[in-house]
């Protein structure tokens, strides 16, 4: 697992008028290729009438899946420069389909690589670029007495809180840092005068958007 990286957070969708046509971004997050093609598939169901949908997909923690498509524009117009923005973006397990609905004037290759790039990139920033974090969950079982306490030194430190369950004692899930858990449990251990037991839970990513340029 990579200690992080960068994706979509979930769908997007985005459209540009250049020259008359219309291009129109849509993004998602997959994680396989599968889940990339029947994408691809859905968008070119939903506009079967379109003049081109071209598409482009990286996929897997060392990008070994990357394909581009066409889609009938001229090669490398399309394809290439949708899967170029994901390389310079730095996303993974990401598809983009541009669908384009020609406006009667030509574009011209350059300008066919620079539409089909900008649209991409448009897309992507409608469905929002995430950081992915690999994480530490940390379990703290506490009394009911000292939830209020326990929960707002959380909230207002680093620490995020994932969940909390609500049994015979109250269990907090924490986001932590790998090179944090000692420190975390030393400041838990002390905040309620030893009253806690605190295990490690899972690691799983956590996920923080990244504001767009």
């Amino acid at each position: 697992m990579l200690p992080h990286y960068y994706t979509v957070k979930g769908y997007g969708e985005e459209e540009i008028v250049i020259q008359k046509s219309r291009f129109i971004a849509y993004v998602t997050r997959a994680e396989t290729e599968e889940q990339a093609q029947q994408f691809i598939a859905e968008i070119k169901k939903k506009n079967w009438n379109a003049t081109h949908n071209c598409s482009a997909y990286m996929i897997g923690e060392t990008n070994h899946i990357q394909k581009a498509n066409d889609d009938g524009e001229p090669s490398g117009t399309a394809g290439l420069p949708i899967l170029e923005v994901l390389k310079k973006r730095g996303l993974k397990d990401t598809v983009v389909v541009v669908t384009r609905y020609f406006g009667g004037i030509k574009l011209g290759a350059g300008g066919l690589i620079r539409a089909y790039g900008k649209a991409a990139s448009e897309g992507i920033d409608a469905a929002k670029v995430v950081e992915r974090r690999l994480m530490q969950i940390m379990e703290i079982a506490i009394d009911y007495t000292w939830l209020g306490k326990v929960e707002n030194e959380l909230r207002s430190s680093v620490y995020s809180i994932k969940d909390i369950h609500y049994l015979d004692k109250v269990t907090v899930e924490t986001f932590v840092e790998e090179n944090q858990k000692e420190t975390f449990t030393d400041w838990m251990t002390e905040l309620t005068n030893g009253q806690t037991v605190i295990q490690e839970g899972a690691l799983l990513y956590q996920e923080k958007v990244v504001k767009s340029s």
